[in-house]
């Protein structure tokens, strides 16, 4: 691959994550279709606005993680763009700054239907996507990584998506938001897992470095039991079978997880690929299943 080229960005901008911005704003979209109906402008541009907040995190992250030292010749997972020479730092931030720009530009599309509190949802999506990585107490450095992911990528995301449709927040829309926001963090425990040695060099402490590798996999099963069980919960509480359908994805989280136990190194490579196309095709069932199951 040629520096500087397309495929540089596109490999800085990792498409493979994007299914973290899809399913929340998939899920808070059924969310607004059996709470009052779907706004298809709102909601396209919560969708567009959360592929550039990913894209724009995924750029912070690798280039704040090459300056910080985590991303050596000893890293385990796949290419980034600043550590093997493909983009510079300051190419990366520059872009970086041009994604987070246009975010804001569909962000005051946003505040003009919903009100201003989108402001403060945007600001703050924005912020923490560069404090993950980046300013003087990065979140991902100091274990804080999964708080950070389970609370924008799932309550935020679920509950802002449905927010800009319906100008409230259901209580429907915070119980679809743990199981999103669980598989979601599982990603970023798999990752933690695989990366716990290199990451002690580089003085990052996730909670796997921190408490260590049997902690992660407790993390992860515990992760992914929320995931299941609280669309069965639904289920039951409602009446509604269809509200189950993620279940259906439950045999693939088992062998996921059996992958875990047993992988170490690049083996877990596929097992962070698998994480996420699950976050796909639980948030895909989910979706489905509530709109099927609880619209009137």
């Amino acid at each position: 691959m040629r520096a500087g080229s397309l495929g540089a960005w596109v490999l800085a901008a990792r498409p493979a994550t994007l299914t973290a911005a899809f399913v929340p704003v998939a899920v808070g979209t059924a969310v607004a279709h059996v709470r009052g109906g779907v706004a298809w402008g709102p909601a396209l541009a919560a969708l567009a606005g959360a592929f550039l907040l990913q894209i724009g995190s995924n750029l912070a992250n690798d280039v704040f993680d090459h300056e910080k030292g985590a991303d050596t010749e000893e890293r385990l997972g796949p290419t980034r763009a600043a550590a093997s020479g493909l983009l510079s730092a300051r190419a990366l931030k520059r872009g970086m700054v041009v994604v987070f720009g246009l975010a804001l530009a569909i962000g005051l599309y946003l505040t003009w239907v919903a009100g201003p509190a989108i402001v403060a949802i945007g600001l703050a999506s924005i912020v923490s996507a560069i404090a993950y990585t980046g300013g003087p107490y990065p979140l991902g450095y100091h274990g804080l990584g999964d708080v950070f992911v389970m609370i924008f990528f799932g309550f935020v995301a679920v509950c802002g998506t449905a927010f800009v449709q319906l100008g409230e927040v259901p209580a429907l829309a915070w119980w679809a938001s743990a199981p999103v926001g669980s598989v979601a963090t599982a990603i970023l425990v798999v990752n933690n897992v695989r990366d716990r040695e290199t990451d002690v060099k580089a003085g990052k402490r996730t909670l796997a470095v921190r408490f260590g590798r049997r902690a992660g996999l407790a993390e992860y099963a515990l992760l992914l039991l929320v995931a299941f069980a609280v669309p069965a919960a639904l289920a039951l509480r409602h009446g509604a079978p269809w509200v189950a359908l993620p279940l259906l994805a439950a045999p693939v989280g088992a062998k996921l997880f059996r992958d875990l136990v047993r992988g170490e190194g690049r083996a877990l490579n596929a097992t962070l690929a698998g994480t996420a196309k699950l976050l796909l095709l639980h948030g895909v069932l989910f979706a489905a299943g509530l709109a099927l199951g609880l619209a009137s």
